[in-house]
């Protein structure tokens, strides 16, 4: 008796691969076992940077409210230690947001604070 492979099945893995590296350059995109590597790393990068995305954006708001109380002659961890000595509790990313978008809002809490 002959050897039962199923083409179909392993067809439709292989082309479902093919189809998510479209975009990449070269043999990334249509050489099977290159494509295959390419996906799978991409999907290590993606599960690492999913995690290292919350730090990036503490980073972006820490900058943010630094550039924000410069101008008022304080450094972020001047001020940010004044903001828990006071007691107010105030997350970061509000903070960066108010320092962006409503100047004047911040200027309260800066003068608060001070």
């Amino acid at each position: 008796m002959p050897r039962s492979v199923n083409a179909v099945a392993s067809r439709a893995r292989r082309k479902k691969i093919l189809n998510r590296t479209k975009g990449n350059f070269g043999s990334r995109k249509n050489v099977w076992t290159v494509a295959k590597n390419t996906y799978e790393k991409g999907l290590q990068y993606a599960y690492r940077d999913r995690k290292k995305k919350k730090s990036l954006f503490r980073a972006l708001w820490i900058q943010r409210i630094n550039a924000g109380v410069r101008p008022y002659g304080m450094s972020y961890s001047e001020f940010i230690g004044k903001l828990n000595k006071k007691g107010l509790d105030i997350n970061r990313k509000t903070l960066a947001d108010l320092a962006m978008n409503h100047p004047k809002a911040f200027e309260e809490i800066v003068n608060t604070v001070k």
